[in-house]
């Protein structure tokens, strides 16, 4: 489950960088992926106190299992509002250089662990606690900005709930 996430992810933040070609269908049919990896589907994987392989989960998950829940939740929502956002206008360009990472000759961006998701919102603020603005209010935004949004909801959670990785 959590490879699919990821996979999907991964595409997705490709077509985002502008380096793979945008397609509001494929971005339906991979928001639906993570959709139907989220929620329930996705707290059902952490029983209590399941540390053991393959797990990569910190205890955390179990103290804090609202927040848990929530982020969890909120990735299913976000991707459906990305599915929905799927045909909205993108800016010129994409985000690519921006946001969601180097463009040619411009600094690091957000998605790559600076900005909003490297110690702002990320850090304690509005995504940190499972908060945030709703599916609905997504769902009119430009698919990248939606992306942004589900993609930090996705780093909250592993900053939180997931071992580091060497």
């Amino acid at each position: 489950s959590m490879e699919a996430l990821g996979d999907a992810m991964k595409e997705l933040t490709a077509m985002m960088r502008g380096q793979q070609d945008y397609g509001a269908e494929r971005v339906r049919s991979l928001a639906a992926t993570i959709e139907s990896h989220g929620g329930e589907a996705l707290t059902r994987l952490f029983p209590k106190d399941s540390l053991d392989h393959p797990s990569e989960a910190l205890p955390a998950i179990w103290s804090d299992w609202d927040r848990f829940s929530a982020l969890s939740d909120q990735l299913s929502a976000y991707a459906r509002a990305l599915a929905a956002a799927a045909d909205n206008p993108r800016p010129s360009g994409g985000a690519q250089g921006g946001m969601m990472g180097r463009g040619q000759g411009q600094g690091q961006g957000m998605m790559q662990g600076q900005g909003m998701m490297g110690g702002g919102m990320m850090g304690g603020g509005m995504m940190g606690g499972g908060q945030g603005p709703t599916a609905e209010m997504l769902a009119q935004m430009p698919p990248d900005g939606v992306f942004f949004h589900l993609a930090d909801s996705c780093s909250a959670c592993h900053q939180s709930f997931r071992k580091k990785q060497n």
